[in-house]
């Protein structure tokens, strides 16, 4: 880049984007780069789901919150935590109220976010803190004081959330925020903890006859076109077009070690991955 005048005397900033179009498709092909900076590459992002971890109490919340903390030792974690039936249920309010997407993705952050402030303080004692979406940049800061950093995990949409394909929940929940968070930060392991043993081609709840899906290529997971998943679909697009992340782990929390051992590497439930 450099300094340019004008036919006219005036001083412009001279870059390979000036007075181009933002839309035309062979600038856009001429922005692709082999690598993108990564600010954390060591980096854990790690999710506690709401509904099925957070929702069930101190049985399966503390010992987690054990594994969380035996871990600081060997690995950076940040926490983030989804919002649960509380969600739920304020959805069902909105919608009956005939509220739009975007009202609907406000008020499930609200839900995320009071999970994030119980953790942070049953955390607490070992260096727990409660961060919001500005404070991403301090995570380095955080992780070399030895803290625990705990996020609530909706992305920051709110009322600029994209219409849903289909009804009006939103698209953009909880997943999509912890994916777009390890993304953004080029993070080494994005870990989804729920309540079942990973991926199946099926609700294992509602249908015992589902198979179990150990490892999948994402883009052949969404060409299953599956009627129910474990995970959204727009952190499942978000990972096929990502250019840090490669793979994500969906893990049971109710099983005892499945955390600490997905930190080490190991893929104790569900590998949902990126084909280079």
């Amino acid at each position: 880049m450099g300094l340019k005048y004008d036919e006219t005397g005036r001083l412009h900033i001279e870059t390979p984007l000036m007075a181009e179009s933002l839309m035309d498709k062979a600038l856009l092909a001429g922005t692709e780069t082999d690598s993108v900076f990564r600010a954390m590459p060591d980096l854990n992002v790690v999710k506690l789901g709401g509904q099925s971890i957070i929702d069930r109490g101190s049985q399966v919340v503390l010992p987690l919150l054990d594994e969380i903390v035996a871990a600081r030792t060997e690995h950076q974690v940040l926490v983030m935590t989804g919002g649960g039936t509380r969600s739920r249920h304020v959805y069902s309010i909105a919608l009956d109220l005939g509220m739009p997407t975007g009202v609907l993705a406000k008020l499930g952050e609200s839900i995320s976010e009071q999970n994030s402030l119980m953790l942070s303080m049953l955390l607490a004692p070992y260096g727990g803190i409660k961060i919001g979406h500005d404070d991403v940049v301090k995570l380095p800061a955080y992780m070399a004081l030895g803290s625990i950093p705990v996020m609530h995990a909706m992305p920051p949409y709110g009322l600029w959330e994209e219409p849903a394909p289909q009804g009006r929940i939103p698209p953009h929940r909880t997943d999509s925020g912890v994916f777009l968070t390890a993304e953004v930060v080029g993070a080494k392991r994005c870990i989804l903890v729920k309540d079942e043993r990973g991926l199946f081609t099926a609700d294992p709840k509602k249908d015992p006859k589902a198979d179990f899906i150990q490892e999948i290529e994402v883009n052949e997971l969404l060409a299953l076109d599956l009627a129910d998943l474990a995970v959204e679909r727009a952190m499942l697009q978000a990972l096929a077009r990502a250019r840090n992340v490669a793979e994500v782990f969906i893990i049971n929390g109710r099983e005892a070690g499945n955390l600490t051992r997905a930190l080490g590497g190991e893929n104790p439930g569900t590998r949902i991955y990126r084909r280079e």
